[in-house]
């Protein structure tokens, strides 16, 4: 996955699981207090196919948050 151009990105596991956020927050959706967690991608995935984020990072830079229009899922 690569959202944002030219940079690698993978999603952010942090101690908690697979950061998301809920997109019945609203514009609210990105604070910390809002943040739901997962433990796996397949979790992941299945909450983007219902309209959550996900955040990802790459190498050096912060976390952004990532719509799930831009997001493509690939299973295998």
């Amino acid at each position: 996955m690569s959202p944002r151009e030219g940079l690698e990105e993978e999603p952010e596991f942090t101690g908690r699981g697979y950061r998301m956020a809920d997109p019945a927050k609203g514009r609210q959706r990105h604070h910390a207090e809002h943040a739901i967690y997962v433990k796996s991608l397949d979790e992941a995935a299945t909450l983007i196919d219902r309209g959550f984020s996900l955040w990802m990072v790459a190498k050096g830079k912060r976390a952004s948050l990532i719509s799930p229009q831009s997001l493509r899922i690939v299973r295998s």
